[in-house]
């Protein structure tokens, strides 16, 4: 069993979902977004998506787009990505790493070196945003051998015939795209994900996660309390705030020259919480 798959397991038996931050790696530059990195487990992280920084990215909205700019600007390359991982792994071996972007700067890094790379770094899983289910021979099925988890988006628009397509080769969790169009773009309805959600869970036994649209702690409550299920939303949530904001101040202290580091952090758990002048906000998941 592997770290994504263990996580899950044990959430299930506490009854209570998972908190998965997004953050772009490099994102304002390497050592302040290393602190980050670092500082979500403890601030209530159960599984940390590390944005792959990508210069034409196709489903990411203005905050992501910028974080990603920001962090090549700064020198953020594939390589460095996955030095941060493995240093982040030095000191915590147990939260699931999964890598979120674009196939592109991995096909330039070259399939075989970069799974090779990933999986002795400590990364457990990837989400690839532009490679469907029709070239899974590309990424997916070498990266399912490597003994990465290769996670699947599905979407408002993925209806009961494209969603077999979708999870045939998906492992580790689901991931459920709550709106139509960018990140960012719009609020969830709570109530047409909650049916969305059922509807995929009568087809796999995988994990669903939520996001895109998820950016604040009320979205994140509202679709974490399934009236199917269970949620421990508020606690997680309580203590991401205290704990992250903690850590947020710590690693800005490090780092005062960039009023914008913490970008993507969710505006629930991290900006606010802070105290900070939010400009801008990212998403999280909701994971169950």
């Amino acid at each position: 069993m592997n770290a994504i798959d263990a996580l899950f397991q044990r959430l299930r038996s506490e009854k209570r979902t998972a908190f998965i931050p997004f953050v772009t790696a490099g994102d304002p530059d390497y050592a302040t977004s290393l602190a980050i990195l670092n500082a979500l487990p403890a601030a209530g992280a159960d599984v940390i998506e590390l944005g792959m920084p990508f210069t034409d990215p196709m489903a990411d909205g203005p905050v992501i787009q910028a974080s990603s700019q920001r962090a090549l600007k700064a020198g953020q390359t594939l390589v460095k990505t996955l030095a941060m991982v493995r240093t982040f792994r030095t000191a915590d071996k147990a939260t699931p790493v999964v890598l979120m972007g674009y196939y592109n700067p991995i096909y330039i890094y070259g399939v075989d070196r970069f799974l090779v790379d990933a999986r002795a770094a400590g990364v457990d899983g990837l989400i690839v945003v532009d490679l469907p289910p029709e070239e899974d021979d590309e990424l997916c099925l070498p990266a399912l051998n490597a003994g990465l988890n290769f996670i699947r988006l599905a979407t408002p628009t993925t209806d009961d015939k494209r969603l077999p397509a979708v999870l045939r080769n998906t492992s580790g969790f689901v991931y459920y795209v709550s709106i139509t169009g960018i990140t960012g773009a719009a609020a969830p309805d709570p109530g047409k994900v909650g049916a969305a959600v059922e509807r995929i869970k009568r087809h796999t036994a995988l994990p669903v996660a939520v996001g895109f649209g998820v950016r604040s702690a009320e979205q994140a409550r509202a679709i974490a309390a399934r009236p199917t299920g269970w949620s421990s939303a508020r606690l997680w949530l309580t203590r991401c705030r205290r704990r992250l904001a903690s850590a947020v101040s710590r690693a800005r202290a490090r780092s005062p020259r960039s009023p914008t580091w913490c970008a993507n952090l969710p505006r629930g758990c991290a900006a606010h919480a802070a105290g900070r002048r939010n400009r801008v906000r990212g998403p999280t998941s909701v994971g169950y």
